[in-house]
């Protein structure tokens, strides 16, 4: 459960009345993060340690404001962190040097230290709904009253967000500071191991992951399309794509983890990659080949790093004249009841060798990237009235790989159909396309093409899809052919409806045991055979169209193309 803000007992250490009795770090200046709702909380964490890396002299201590609607979260991150959390009623007490903030909304005690707010986002870009007041306001302009206190400071990541503030509030002049965008740094430090995060994520070479993008919000993507997950699941084929979904955290504040996955509950069952808030959806969103967005910030990050990107939505509260209005003029509209494999395809050929695309548009969002860090500590240092430390300044360093979220897929509807017959000099070729049966749609067969069902029994939990199987599908390689085989006939007694069994040894090769008694073995002359389900499939579509499968080789393609080819040998097991 949340800790909630009568749960948080007042400091005695690092701050308090006799906190110099307990404390081992004396400490010369003491800094107080505001953290007020998980989103800036995380972007905080992310930030702050790599300005005061190993400085003793700054005492920090985080206080927690209890006022906003995304505030759930943000407590349970900061202990997690090991952060020492006060609550927002002793912040009067503590007499800070500095407050910083990734949340402009804040209501502070009075007091003459400075307040230094850094965005959470990508500048200025959207309006908000106004807890004070029944309006919509600029997202990340602080209140008048600390302008006018002239104890504000507002970073900013271009010149142009400068010239935004001073004219939607002319009380911002001369109360910016220009520091670039961390998060876009780290990002763009990380391509190099774009790689590495593809294979945390089981993504695969001939892969193509696309990352789904959504703020918060009516008008958001995620709250129009709540079923575009799922939809893309259902017609991107399994072999050649995955699908990824970051959330805004106020999405995960507001609406809790559980409703979330209650609400993608078919698309997780079928592979979804469903990032966390923390961390792990950035180095996700460099592992992406094309981007499906709205108006949030992580779009346009996404844009910034050269992907493709298309959107699906794009709310009115978006601030015209931005780089995310930029974007959203030069980004093309996904149709989201239309054919999304096409389009898919589409957009990724069209994008091919233009990487540059939205290079003028990331120029408008962030100035001199790679530059945020350093910048960011000396604001920080002179705010406080410190030098510099003697260490060299801070460099954006490469993300560490994430965390594979997705659960297994235990049932596949599987599409087969006979491109070629065999001849002398050429196999018979056989097209595959798979996907998830919890987003699969019903398609027609012919004489030459068939859908079938295939199940791994000893994982699949609906015990009607199993019932239902043509094909069910061995767990981990058999040592031999015996096992296999003992399995395989075991298998099929216990479920009578299916027509065959499959599974692999780990020789390379695969068992497929048919119903009436007779095996198939199925090898491979190219590499190991280790999906059973292909193995399957060849000898599914031999039987479905009266082709013996036995001592015959095939070529199965994968979604049709000639780039995804695998030769296999299939021929009689003897009893």
């Amino acid at each position: 459960m949340a800790a909630r803000f009568a749960d948080i007992p007042f400091l005695r250490v690092p701050v308090g009345e006799d906190a110099h009795r307990w404390r081992t770090f004396p400490g010369e200046r003491t800094l107080v993060v505001a953290a007020r709702t998980l989103t800036s909380t995380i972007r905080v964490l992310e930030v702050l340690p790599a300005l005061l890396r190993g400085d003793a002299r700054i005492t920090v201590v985080f206080a927690h404001d209890p006022g906003s609607a995304f505030g759930d979260g943000s407590i349970d991150l900061l202990h997690d962190a090991g952060c020492r959390v006060m609550p927002w009623e002793q912040l009067p007490q503590v007499e800070p040097d500095l407050i910083l903030s990734a949340s402009e909304h804040i209501d502070l005690p009075a007091g003459r230290c400075p307040v230094l707010v850094l965005p959470h986002g990508v500048g200025f870009q959207k309006y908000v709904p106004d807890s004070r007041a029944p309006r919509d306001r600029l997202s990340g302009v602080v209140p008048d009253e600390l302008l006018e206190a002239g104890r504000a400071w507002m970073a900013v990541s271009h010149p142009d967000q400068e010239r935004q503030l001073i004219a939607a509030h002319p009380k911002t002049a001369g109360r910016t500071l220009l520091v670039g965008d961390p998060c876009l740094d780290e990002l763009l430090v990380s391509e190099d191991r774009r790689e590495d995060y593809r294979l945390a994520l089981d993504v695969q070479g001939n892969q193509r992951l696309v990352m789904i993008s959504s703020t918060w919000g009516p008008t958001s993507l995620i709250a129009e399309n709540p079923e575009l997950p799922a939809r893309l699941l259902s017609q991107l084929p399994w072999d050649t794509h995955r699908v990824g979904l970051i959330l805004h955290p106020n999405v995960w504040s507001a609406h809790g983890a559980w409703h979330i996955r209650t609400l993608q509950a078919a698309a997780l069952d079928a592979g979804l990659l469903l990032m966390p808030p923390v961390h792990d959806w950035r180095p996700a969103l460099v592992a992406a080949d094309a981007v499906i967005g709205d108006h949030g910030s992580v779009t346009l990050y996404g844009a910034a790093l050269g992907r493709p990107v298309a959107l699906a939505a794009h709310g009115s509260e978006a601030v015209p004249g931005t780089a995310s209005a930029d974007l959203a003029r030069l980004a093309p509209r996904l149709d989201t009841d239309g054919r999304l494999l096409a389009q898919i395809d589409d957009l990724v050929q069209a994008h091919a060798g233009r990487r540059d695309q939205y290079a003028e548009v990331a120029a408008r969002a962030v100035e001199r990237p790679g530059e945020s860090l350093a910048r960011l500590r000396a604001a920080v240092y002179d705010l406080l009235g410190l030098s510099l430390p003697p260490t060299r300044a801070p460099r954006p360093r490469a993300l560490a790989a994430p965390a594979n979220p997705a659960g297994p897929v235990t049932s596949w509807i599987v599409g087969t159909r006979l491109r070629t017959d065999a001849t002398a000099r050429a196999p018979l070729t056989i097209d595959v396309t798979r996907f998830p049966s919890a987003v699969a749609r019903d398609r027609p067969e012919t004489e030459r093409s068939f859908w079938h069902l295939a199940v791994e029994p000893a994982e699949e939990r609906d015990r009607g899809l199993t019932e239902s199987a043509s094909v069910l599908l061995g767990p981990t390689p058999a040592p031999d052919l015996a096992t296999a085989r003992h399995w395989a006939r075991d298998t099929l007694a216990c479920w009578p409806g299916s027509l065959l069994a499959v599974r692999a040894l780990r020789s390379g090769v695969c068992l497929v045991e048919l119903r009436d008694g007779n095996a198939v073995e199925v090898s491979s002359t190219d590499a190991p055979v280790t999906d059973p389900a292909l193995a399957a499939s060849a000898v599914y579509a031999c039987l479905r169209a009266d082709v013996p499968p036995y001592e015959i080789e095939v070529a199965l393609r994968l979604d049709g193309t000639d780039a995804h080819e695998k030769r296999l040998r299939l021929r009689t097991v003897t009893p």
